[in-house]
């Protein structure tokens, strides 16, 4: 399957003219007709507006209320809960007594709020036994998909954005799964991040860091639709865990020998990587890893010394995510 060049670079963006875009204070404080059917909504639901108003910037309405904990639920299509972290907030929270930070909610036909940025805080809160929680409800339903291109001030890990990538992914798949990859850019952000999702899946503790700047050169979106592009996902990933596993069997040879750094496998994966020497050029991405995966079984830890590995060793370490 052929996959479009990624993304073009942006242009260098340029400081916009002081106060030459977004709505007037005045503006922002007069809510939007479509935030008014959202608002008995809320009442309906059994929870209260706060206030009603238009982002600042687009325009789009926004309800501000307070909603029963039990009908938000976090969304699918985000980090993993951490527990130990839910539990630091919590503590925080209730030295502080006070909880400034709504979380976004999107209402669903059944009642139900689904928000898909603040499963720490509802985690949080709930752990609290409190009885409602402040959220800033989104009547289109669609942001619920975009929100990971809003996450860029909390930087996530490469596993932790994969995973979003691919089950936000999934979920596409099974409500509009005939339309493009290529029409969600700005919901999976990069390429290589749902291909890097479906590894982690199967395996949650692959490297994906140390095999990074090869799958980086070889993806592109496909100009296909989302169910024939995520077979082509999965078999992607599929390869790159059968490469995964022959550079393991290296790694290990070395550190049997004595070698031990947090570097083994960048070291492996950039010994055989010779897209390093390519400066252009396209390259199909089965026969590229079926080749690094045929040298990689080439290579004879005996020959490997410790200079060999601190001379290529010069990049983070492979990520090990537990």
């Amino acid at each position: 399957m052929a996959a479009t060049k990624k993304k073009p670079r942006a242009p260098r963006r340029k400081k916009a003219d002081a106060g030459s875009k977004g709505l007037s204070p005045t503006d922002v404080a007069t809510p939007s007709e479509t935030s008014k059917a959202l608002e008995a909504s809320v009442v309906a639901d059994g929870g209260a507006v706060l206030a009603s108003y238009r982002d600042p910037l687009g325009g789009h309405g926004v309800v501000l209320a307070a909603l029963p904990i039990e009908k938000v639920k976090a969304t699918a299509y985000q980090r993993d809960r951490s527990e130990p972290h839910v539990k630091r907030l919590a503590t925080a929270m209730e030295r502080v007594g006070r909880y400034l930070d709504p979380v976004i909610a999107l209402r669903h036909d059944d009642g139900l709020y689904h928000s898909p940025n603040g499963n720490h805080r509802l985690g949080a809160m709930a752990l609290l036994g409190a009885r409602s929680i402040v959220a800033l409800v989104v009547p289109d339903a669609a942001v619920e998909f975009k929100i990971l291109a809003l996450n860029t001030e909390k930087a996530h890990a490469l596993k932790e954005r994969s995973l979003e990538v691919i089950r936000m992914y999934r979920g596409l798949v099974g409500a509009r799964g005939r339309e493009l990859e290529t029409a969600f850019i700005a919901e999976f952000e990069e390429p290589h991040l749902a291909t890097f999702g479906v590894a982690y899946e199967q395996r949650p503790r692959f490297s994906a860091g140390a095999y990074s700047s090869v799958v980086k050169r070889l993806e592109g979106f496909f100009d296909e639709p989302l169910e024939a592009a995520l077979a082509e996902r999965e078999k992607r990933a599929r390869l790159l865990l059968a490469w995964d596993d022959e550079v393991t069997k290296v790694v290990d040879a070395l550190k049997a020998k004595g070698l031990q750094s947090p570097y083994l496998k960048n070291y492996v994966v950039a010994r055989v990587n010779f897209l390093r020497f390519k400066k252009g050029g396209d390259f199909d991405f089965e026969e590229t890893v079926g080749k690094l995966l045929t040298a990689t079984k080439k290579i004879d830890p005996e020959k490997v010394s410790r200079d060999d590995v601190t001379k290529m060793g010069g990049g983070p370490p492979a990520e090990a995510d537990d």
